[in-house]
């Protein structure tokens, strides 16, 4: 279909959640849902920040209906009572886009001795996708849409080593976060296809895209002047992070999207509208996915399709 960004169908009868919609990309994709009208959960740790970002939102729609669920990716014995918090019956998407990278070591790990970056990118998300089964059990058609990285593409996992105990580099193990993430989401629409429903699993990407080329937003993004010029020759090949949420917005959207498929954006998976991508082949092979879901039910104690 004719597909414009700019221009989203309505979305008035869902409700959506958006992990770390507080911020970044997140913020974004959480913006431009409310624009089309869905009720916006903001999925984020602290309350106030979450009351910055819906602050922002309603500047700019004007009657944005917008909502906080007090969440922590990283402790898994809280996703139970955040979800419950939530003032929802329903789930008609729930974006997992929350993530952390650590840029220096040491390792660290959170309470329950997992790898901080597995931890909240990949474990959280396993988990929480648990937590909601009966929201998005609820609502017809729901979709579950994983926000995954560049960084995957040059990463392999080590199931060996999962969570860089023998061997720990920041950027190297950021990267096999995401890789889990994503393997994660494509295996979750296997199982998901084989279970029955009309529940998928579809994954975006936001290519590349850079604070100096992202517009401001009072108390959430400020962008001066002079790092918007110094980002301009950036932006031949990049994006700004309102352009990164595009893809993960279609995806949610799309009357035409169906399960297992990858969108980013156009221009050689950097810039642009997004567009149906073919994913590599080491984030969807099967065996790789299953050993790595088996050990995820193990660290968390839960298995998303199981409560389905």
């Amino acid at each position: 279909m004719n597909w414009n960004p700019r221009r989203l169908p309505r979305a008035d009868d869902k409700n959506v959640l958006v992990t770390g919609g507080n911020a970044g990309i997140g913020y974004f994709i959480a913006e431009q849902f409310a624009a089309a009208g869905a009720v916006v959960v903001l999925g984020c740790r602290d309350p106030s920040k979450a009351a910055v970002a819906g602050a922002a939102i309603r500047a700019r729609v004007p009657g944005a209906r917008i909502h906080h669920m007090q969440l922590d990716l990283a402790d898994l014995a809280s996703l139970q009572a955040a979800v419950d918090g939530m003032p929802l019956d329903c789930l008609d998407v729930a974006v997992l886009n929350a993530g952390i990278a650590i840029d220096d070591p040491p390792r660290r790990e959170n309470t329950a001795g997992h790898e901080l970056m597995l931890a909240t990118n990949h474990l959280g998300h396993f988990a929480l996708t648990h937590r909601l089964a009966p929201l998005l059990a609820a609502a017809p058609a729901a979709r579950i849409v994983t926000m995954g990285s560049f960084a995957a593409r040059s990463e392999r996992l080590d199931l060996d080593d999962l969570q860089s105990t023998r061997s720990y580099q920041p950027k190297r193990t950021y990267g096999r976060s995401k890789l889990a993430q994503m393997i994660f989401a494509f295996e979750l629409d296997r199982r998901l296809r084989a279970a029955g429903g009309d529940l998928i699993s579809v994954l975006a990407h936001p290519g590349g895209a850079l604070d100096s080329l992202t517009p401001a937003r009072p108390g959430v993004h400020v962008r001066s002047r002079a790092s918007y010029l110094r980002g301009l020759a950036g932006g031949l090949v990049l994006q700004g992070k309102d352009a990164g949420a595009w893809s993960a917005v279609r995806a949610a959207l799309d009357p035409e999207v169906v399960g297992g498929q990858l969108w980013g954006p156009r221009v050689f998976g950097l810039r642009g509208q997004p567009r149906l991508e073919q994913p590599q082949q080491h984030m969807t092979d099967p065996e790789t996915a299953r050993q790595l879901w088996t050990a995820s039910v193990e660290l968390t104690g839960v298995d998303p399709v199981a409560a389905l």
